[in-house]
C-alpha cells in the first residue's frame, strides 16, 4: 500500500477546494487504498491555516475539515529524521522529516522549495505535485498485482 504525506496546501486542495488534480488522492484515501500520515506539527499548521480569512470558512467548516482529515490520517510520533536536505522554506522542513520518519513513498506538495529538492538529492521517497501523485496512484491501481 502506498504511504503518502500531504503538505497543507494539498490538504486544502482535497478537503476545501476539491481541486481536480487531487480528486484521485481523495478517493484513494477515503477508500483505504493508500495510507496518509501526519504528526503534531503538520496538524498544528493545518489548524492555523484553516483560520486564514482568505479561505472564508465558518468555525463549523474549519472544525469539519480538520476532523475529516485528522480522522483519515495516521498520527506519527515526533522524532528525529537525520540526513535530510534542508528545505529553504523552514516551514516545509517538517513535511520532509515526517515523510522520512513514516517511511512514505510520496510527499505530495505544491511548494516550490520542496519541489526543487526533486532529483537534487537522494531521498527514500519521491516529491510530487498532486497531478503526478494522482497519475502514480492510477498506474498502481491499474497494475495486475492489485
Amino acid at each position: 500500500m502506498l504511504r503518502l504525506v500531504l503538505d497543507t496546501n494539498v490538504v486544502l486542495d482535497l478537503f476545501h477546494w476539491a481541486n481536480t488534480d487531487a480528486v484521485p488522492i481523495m478517493a484513494a484515501l477515503e477508500s483505504g487504498r493508500i495510507e496518509c500520515f501526519a504528526d503534531e506539527r503538520t496538524l498544528d499548521e493545518l489548524q492555523r491555516v484553516l483560520t486564514y480569512p482568505q479561505l472564508k470558512m465558518t468555525p463549523e467548516m474549519m472544525t469539519e475539515r480538520y476532523a475529516r482529515y485528522s480522522g483519515l490520517v495516521q498520527l506519527v510520533p515526533a522524532g528525529e529524521a537525520p540526513h535530510l536536505p534542508r528545505c529553504k522554506d523552514r516551514d516545509d522542513q517538517k513535511f520532509l522529516e515526517l515523510a522520512a520518519r513514516c517511511g512514505a513513498n510520496i510527499l505530495v506538495s505544491k511548494d516550490k522549495e520542496l519541489l526543487r529538492l526533486r532529483g537534487r538529492t537522494t531521498l527514500a521517497f519521491q516529491i510530487m505535485k498532486p497531478a503526478a501523485a494522482s497519475l502514480a496512484l492510477a498506474s498502481i491501481n491499474d497494475s495486475p498485482e492489485k
